[in-house]
């Protein structure tokens, strides 16, 4: 259980790594699964997010999970959910971030910060690029098994950060990789989900 005021640099770029995958994928699992652990006594927060252990913290994410949980399960309407969240997992990663690393240089932080947002843009693009793929299948159970996947893989990568920073840190980063070499179709995806949402807006 790495406490983040004392760990290596190194360690806690890896904790942040994996933290901030968790949130490109989802936000609200990996608030909660902090603000839990930290409540539990399971991970010491730093000062500057020791306000995600407090109750209505927690109880919001979980509320906010709860209401992905089932919407990120509905064909087409999942296309404009994620657009959405475009503008909210990636800031969120990047202020967990900034707030956890507020011992480090202004440096070391801003870098932080950036590693945290790219990372989180990654998660979510790749996430992306999967749903893409899948929502046009007529069958809703590929959409629902990917979502509960993706939910899963948030929340476990969340708590193995807290216990194992650098095999965390390893997987996301390779996740990362694999996403970064399949790029051309993420960013084909990118698109798709935003023309796709803005259909759906528009009621086409």
């Amino acid at each position: 259980m790495p406490n983040w005021l004392q760990i290596s640099p190194a360690e806690l770029f890896a904790l942040l790594a994996a933290i901030a995958f968790s949130a490109g994928l989802n936000v609200y699992a990996t608030v909660a699964a902090l603000g839990l652990l930290a409540r539990f006594g399971h991970l010491p927060l730093p000062p500057a997010l020791q306000v995600l252990d407090t109750w209505p913290i927690i109880a919001a994410s979980i509320t906010l999970f709860a209401i992905e949980f089932f919407a990120d399960k509905i064909p087409a309407f999942d296309l404009v959910w994620s657009a959405l969240h475009t503008f909210v997992r990636v800031p969120i990663a990047a202020l967990l971030a900034y707030r956890a690393t507020a011992q480090l240089s202004p440096s070391e932080q801003l870098l932080a910060t950036l590693l945290g947002a790219a990372i989180a843009f990654a998660a979510h693009s790749g996430k992306t690029a999967a749903r893409a793929a899948v929502t046009p299948s007529p069958e809703p159970f590929s959409n629902i098994s990917l979502s509960l996947a993706e939910d899963a893989l948030a929340i476990a990568l969340t708590w193995l950060a807290t216990r194992h920073p650098y095999a965390a840190g390893t997987i996301a980063l390779t996740l990362v990789a694999i996403i970064v070499l399949l790029a051309r179709s993420v960013i084909r995806a990118v698109k798709a989900l935003f023309r796709g949402a803005e259909k759906e807006l528009s009621g086409g």
